[in-house]
């Protein structure tokens, strides 16, 4: 498999100086197309900051940072923009809906920003939402769906453009247990149909289910290791059942 993440002595300093603070101190990593990695660490050892980088959101003080062979440490405001529009679908812990938008409007709304014609981002829209099981609540908007079905929604939009990489932050830690079951189920299943998943988490049970786990101590990687042990197959269902009222 080819590289899809490459980060070479990534650093971030806050302060520079006397009290700076090292978020990021010369981290080392790579990840592969098709592996789902899990970075986890507590508040404050850097793992948000590193979302924040392999996102394309924060420039690093130094270091290197390739994306699907792009050197994004180098790239300007708008070029970052470009490249987390096209490259990376994002699932965050809010859900980060529009209130006023149907489902469908949301997760067509990264492909707006691409300049694609409604017909085309309409189906694909459509496709997203039929693959987390949404398809009875395509015109409903955020308030009136829950917690999980919003989430379920916030997958549709990471995925609706086929982005190489889904970067999800702490996706499962504003659900419940059965609503965190369904969407960590939804992403094995998205990661065997071959997408890159990178979880970021501060959840040791989250982080188990994923095939590798880098954990982020003080702003460098503590260990970076392989579970043979992982839990790869998901509870059933893998996926919500269509047209089901769900409990979610």
């Amino acid at each position: 498999m080819a590289a899809l993440i490459e980060v070479r002595d990534l650093c971030k300093i806050y302060n520079p100086g006397e009290n700076e603070v090292r978020a990021l101190d010369h981290v080392s990593l790579t990840v592969e197309e098709g592996e789902f990695v899990a970075v986890i660490g507590q508040s404050g050892s850097g793992k948000s900051t590193l979302m924040n980088m392999l996102g394309c959101i924060d420039v690093p003080t130094s270091g290197e940072y390739r994306l699907n062979g792009s050197d994004v440490a180098a790239m300007d405001d708008n070029d970052l923009s470009d490249v987390r529009n096209r490259e990376i679908g994002f699932i965050f812990q809010g859900f980060n809906l529009i209130p006023g938008l149907s489902a469908v409007e949301n997760v067509e709304l990264p492909l707006i920003y691409r300049g694609m014609g409604r017909k085309e981002r309409r189906a694909l829209a459509e496709a997203s939402l039929r693959v987390v099981g949404l398809e009875s609540r395509m015109s409903h908007k955020p308030a009136e769906m829950s917690g999980g079905q919003q989430q379920r929604v916030a997958i549709a939009r990471a995925i609706a453009g086929s982005p190489p990489l889904i970067l999800a932050d702490e996706p499962t830690g504003n659900l419940d247990s059965a609503s965190s079951r369904e969407i960590m189920a939804i992403l094995h299943r998205l990661n065997e149909e071959g997408r890159t998943v990178v979880l970021i988490t501060h959840d040791d049970d989250i982080a188990a289910e994923a095939k590798r786990c880098v954990r982020i101590l003080d702003g460098r990687v503590a260990s970076d290791s392989v579970r043979e042990d992982a839990t790869m197959s998901p509870p059933e269902p893998v996926l919500p059942v269509p047209d089901k009222e769900s409990t979610l």
